[in-house]
């Protein structure tokens, strides 16, 4: 028998001082078999650090979800989708391979890739030449200290602080804080 996946509850109260969006958003994360805490953790700070665009791109009248992600390799694993079903942000966490960040450039606005681990430096050098071509692509490395701490929050049902200021992130819950700042690489 299949194990299932973890479900995870998090009421998320994001301050996005950059952009001026102030938002709850109550969430549920699935955490696949093979997923770690700390890039479920990345998952869930990716989403808070766009999720202004909720405002400014989709005019509030969007939807900002996790997708399946490592369940179905044609989703990713956060998005940004308007009224009309739109997707305007595709968000991959992880060191995707070059093909599904291609495909993903071809059916997004934006594409925007969270690399974490002691790994992402080497998936970059052999990734870096093959993803110059496409415009609406961004990658971002987080730092490995601020990776696992954010591993530390994982609980099952979570009640966080999303502060977003000068282009850093600080996730905090009742006990413990992180803050990171995601180095942009392209």
């Amino acid at each position: 028998m299949a194990t299932k996946s973890t479900i995870f509850k998090a009421n998320l109260q994001i301050a996005d001082i950059d952009h001026g969006y102030y938002a709850d958003h109550a969430l549920t994360l699935a955490r696949h078999p093979s997923e770690t805490d700390e890039r479920m953790m990345i998952r869930l700070a990716a989403l808070a650090m766009n999720a202004w665009q909720l405002q400014s791109v989709c005019g509030g009248d969007g939807t900002l979800a996790f997708g399946e992600g490592m369940s179905n390799p044609d989703e990713p694993d956060v998005w940004l989708r308007d009224f009309t079903g739109r997707t305007r942000v595709w968000i991959e966490v992880g060191q995707p391979e070059e093909k599904p960040v291609t495909r993903a450039c071809g059916k997004a606005d934006e594409v925007r890739v969270y690399c974490f681990s002691q790994a992402a430096e080497i998936w970059w050098r052999g990734i870096q030449n093959k993803l110059t071509r496409p415009q609406n692509l961004q990658v971002f490395r987080v730092p490995s200290e601020a990776s696992q701490a954010l591993a530390a929050l994982a609980q099952r049902s979570m009640q966080l602080q999303a502060t977003i200021q000068e282009g850093g992130l600080t996730l905090s819950d009742a006990a413990h804080s992180v803050h990171l700042e995601c180095e942009r690489w392209k």
